[in-house]
């Protein structure tokens, strides 16, 4: 008997941070941690307010402070409950959008909080990474590609 495999689209390996990018919010060039017990991943923003169905936050990064306080404006975004870095049940905005991770662009949920007190603007988490990445966590900027 000959059994056949399927094979599946091949997995990259990631580092435990990279820069990516998120074409249709403007922000490129970001540094995000990659973190397999986050479910979702989150952004960084500030100022997030809903007004005639539509949600308005505003984007912080540190390391590229010409990004600062880029209004964005989204139709489409909801509401979830989503359980913080410290165990804390909190009601956050999603909202889908692009993340170009090395080569691949990838329409993911993404939701917005403030990161104010962590060290990176950006989280990834596992949904985005499953069936996509194994993620070595001895690395770091393993398919970066900064354009200076």
């Amino acid at each position: 008997m000959i059994l056949i495999m399927e094979t599946s689209k091949q997995k990259q390996i990631i580092g435990r941070r990279e820069v990516i990018d998120f074409p249709e919010l403007g922000l490129y060039e970001i540094v995000a941690k990659v973190d397999t017990g986050a479910y979702t991943t989150a952004l960084h923003c500030h100022d997030i307010r809903e007004q005639d169905g539509v949600l308005y936050f505003k984007l912080l990064d540190p390391t590229h402070p010409e990004y600062n306080e880029q209004e964005q404006q989204f139709v489409e975004y909801s509401q979830k409950e989503i359980k913080n870095s410290f165990g804390e049940v909190e009601k956050r905005y999603i909202i889908k959008t692009t993340i170009k991770v090395g080569r691949r662009r990838i329409k993911s949920v993404i939701s917005l909080t403030d990161r104010g007190n962590m060290r990176y603007p950006v989280l990834i988490g596992r949904k985005l990474l499953k069936n996509r990445f194994i993620v070595d966590v001895s690395l770091i900027n393993t398919i970066t590609t900064i354009k200076k």
